[in-house]
């Protein structure tokens, strides 16, 4: 039993090697990373993306999309998340738990700089982002944070080196912190761990004819990190 538990074992490390070097899974590389198509086009053609498509046309923003430099997409379920993270604050606040709010129940005009909060006139790649990060201001006008984090969740005999991630964080103030007045390098340096509200990409480095395109974590939630109040 137990020689059979560790060949288990071994069989799933020797799968997640091989899927994370041809499917660019977190931390991996596209082995082709250019696809001929417009960062639009290219969310077309994944069902991942199906409801993101659905809101980018409600909203009119096609063009802002492909202008992009970088576009950290959200997934079907980041949005499906939000609906259902502002469906339980409607409950409550009406004290009422068969009230219903749907993907159709959102107000896209006002959700538009939600949205514009992972689109960068700059183009942030694997090849010029580190640990330390680079502040950059998104189509919203706020600073947000871009990182190249390592993770010792692989290392081992099976990944010699530390695969890395890149995390896209909102630094914010909390009850117990506030931010400075100007945020940079240092500044960030010194920030509190509660003040990095930060999200993993699951997939990196898609280049389109338009941009850089990277897939946050399904995971995560519109709107920015569980805020529900749009």
């Amino acid at each position: 039993m137990k020689t059979y538990k560790l060949f288990i074992l071994f069989a799933l490390a020797i799968t997640v090697f091989y899927s994370c070097k041809k499917e660019d899974t977190i931390g991996g590389k596209l082995f082709d990373a250019h696809v001929n198509m417009t960062t639009y086009d290219y969310l077309k053609t994944n069902h991942l993306f199906d409801t993101l498509v659905i809101m980018i046309d409600k909203m009119n923003l096609k063009d802002e999309v492909n202008s992009s430099g970088t576009f950290f997409a959200i997934t079907n379920y980041d949005i499906h998340n939000y609906v259902l993270a502002k469906q339980n604050q409607l409950q409550i606040q009406n004290n009422d738990e068969n009230l219903k709010f749907t993907f159709d129940s959102l107000n896209f005009t006002t959700l538009k700089d939600s949205l514009r909060a992972y689109m960068f006139k700059g183009k942030y790649t694997r090849d010029n982002l580190n640990a330390t990060g680079t502040l950059a201001t998104a189509d919203d006008g706020e600073l947000r944070l871009i990182q190249l984090i390592p993770t010792t969740a692989y290392t081992g005999t099976l990944f010699p080196t530390e695969p890395e991630y890149i995390n896209l964080t909102k630094l914010v103030a909390n009850q117990y912190f506030t931010l400075p007045p100007v945020l940079d390098t240092n500044t960030v340096k010194q920030l509190d761990p509660s003040q990095f509200l930060r999200t993993v990409c699951q997939t990196t480095g898609i280049l389109t004819t338009t941009g850089v395109l990277h897939v946050l974590s399904n995971d995560h939630t519109f709107t920015y990190f569980n805020n529900v109040d749009n």
